[in-house]
Parts: structure tokens; sequence; C-alpha cells
């Protein structure tokens, strides 16, 4: 006798691979975009509404986590797919380390109580910026995978999302550039910080670096599914 799943993850799954990680990244994304708003309250001294915001990003990524799980859990072996089994739950796996990022800033936050360092504080916005940018982009890359399996992967299709990867790849660099400068600027004003507060600046500044590194990867996991 066949026993058939009664979660509804189960239903999506039958009718496409790809409808639960797009509802993934949707999640994941509504953590990232919030990131600008938290760190103005910081910069603002308004920690009433860093609180709210980080409570907010807890309750994200933990909905993030179950989706994943879930979709993890109703995924058969036997499954038939368009892609690779184990490309398409790496490619999940970088989706949540992107949520998982935004909660380690905000729990940095949540955790101490921290100032927005002058020296830095334009540089860090537009890092900021950028970073939700190129997280905006892989989503993008995300929402053309059904497009992408119903034409085969190929033609005009395949070359939209060619330049989406290579789009996704170049802001990287670019955003690698922005971290370099950033934590140089850092530097040279660390005589006038809290060495404490320094530590933990460049702990925020390397997870706003590593969620543009998953956000590439993504790009790379897709560069996959379009190679095979």
């Amino acid at each position: 006798m066949v026993i058939k799943s009664t979660s509804p993850l189960a239903g999506l799954l039958r009718k496409s691979p790809f409808k639960l990680v797009q509802k993934h990244m949707g999640i994941v994304i509504s953590c990232v975009v919030l990131l600008p708003d938290l760190f103005a309250a910081l910069a603002g001294k308004d920690q009433v509404a860093v609180n709210v915001i980080v409570k907010q990003i807890n309750t994200r990524e933990t909905e993030a986590d179950k989706v994943k799980s879930e979709y993890r859990q109703n995924m058969p072996n036997t499954l038939l797919l368009p892609v690779d089994r184990k490309d398409l739950l790496s490619l999940l796996n970088e989706q949540d380390a992107i949520a998982d990022g935004a909660e380690k800033i905000a729990q940095i936050l949540e955790s101490r109580d921290m100032l927005v360092p002058a020296a830095i504080q334009e540089g860090f916005d537009e890092l900021l910026k950028s970073t939700v940018a190129i997280c905006l982009q892989a989503q993008t890359m995300i929402e053309e995978l059904d497009e992408l399996v119903h034409v085969g992967f190929s033609g005009k299709e395949h070359t939209r999302v060619m330049e989406m990867i290579k789009a996704v790849r170049k802001e990287e660099h670019n955003i690698d550039g922005m971290l370099k400068q950033v934590n140089r600027k850092l530097f040279m004003a660390e005589k006038e910080l809290d060495p404490v507060s320094v530590m933990f600046w460049y702990k925020i500044i390397e997870e706003v670096g590593d969620i543009s590194d998953h956000s590439e990867n993504m790009a790379d996991r897709l560069l996959l599914f379009l190679s095979k």
C-alpha cells in the first residue's frame, strides 16, 4: 500500500521542484531587506526600533528554516528532477545561508549596544545597499527556474539567465572592493574606538560580505543547471 503524504508541501513538490525553492528565497529576501533599516535605526540610536527589526529578522529566518526542512523531508530520492537533486539541495543551502547571515548580524545588535563609527558610516551604507541589490538579483534568477525548465534550459531564456549570472558575479566583485575599503577605514579609526566594539564591527562586515558570497554561489549553482 502506498502511503500518500498529507503535507501541502509534498503536493507542491509534485507540481514543481522549484516552487518551494522560490518561496524559500522570498522569505530569505524578506530578512535581507530589513538590514538597511536595522542599521539606520542603530545610527539613529533608536534601540527600540533596533529590537523590533531584530525580532522580525529572527522570525523570518525561522520561517525560512521551516520551509527548508519540510522541503528536504518531502523530496523523495526517486523524484524525477530536471536538475541534479544534490545541486538543487545545494542551491537551497546557499539561500538559507543568506538568511542565517542576516540573523547573525541581528543577534550581534541584539546582544550589544553598538554605535556606528563615523569613519565607516558612508561606506558601510553603500555596502549594505549593494548587498541587498545582489540578493535581489539572485532572487530574480531563481524566479526564472520554471521558465528555464519549460524551454529545456535553452534558447533566449538560457541566454537571459546567463546574463543574470554574469551580473551577479560582477556585482560580487564590486562588493569585494567595498569590503576592503570599509575594513581599511575601520582599521584607520581603531585607536579612537572601543577595542571590543571594533572586533564586533569586523565581524558584522564579514557577515555582510558572506551574504554576497552566498549570492554568487547561487549563481554558480544555476550555472551548473545550465551546463548539464
